[in-house]
């Protein structure tokens, strides 16, 4: 799955939405990629938004990996971790991404671009056998 959105509240919210729905038409259970979405998307409609450009969501597998990919055109941007106080209203996404994906990381596009991608572990693990993505989300 690959697409543009635009750089607001609502493409980020569509990109979670439009995710969720392909996890499901894949099988695969929901979180924590759905949440990984949602916080990589809203960074790029809020830190990487150039008014006019859109924001870019591909989602694939590949062996038992799922990768996650948010493409914005502030490649002069790149994103960062910061140290969270308990009463920061923000600052949170990237270290719930961490928190959640196996692997992520940022990579450079063509100028302006760049690309966050986060990695999940979706083989199938001991037990999940006839279970399908209803019950494991």
């Amino acid at each position: 799955m690959s697409l543009r959105l635009s750089s607001t509240p609502r493409g980020a919210r569509l990109a979670r939405l439009l995710a969720a729905e392909q996890l499901r038409s894949w099988g695969l259970p929901l979180d924590p990629a759905r949440q990984i979405v949602a916080e990589l998307a809203a960074n790029a409609a809020t830190h990487g938004r150039v008014p006019g450009r859109d924001f870019g969501l591909a989602l694939y597998v590949v062996g038992g990996t799922l990768r996650i990919e948010v493409t914005d055109t502030r490649g002069d941007r790149s994103p960062h971790s910061r140290p969270l106080t308990p009463d920061a209203e923000s600052g949170r996404g990237l270290v719930l991404v961490e928190a959640l994906a196996d692997k992520w990381g940022v990579a450079p596009g063509l100028s302006p671009r760049k690309t966050v991608w986060a990695e999940i572990d979706v083989s199938p693990k001991p037990g999940d056998a006839g279970r399908g993505a209803q019950g494991r989300h």
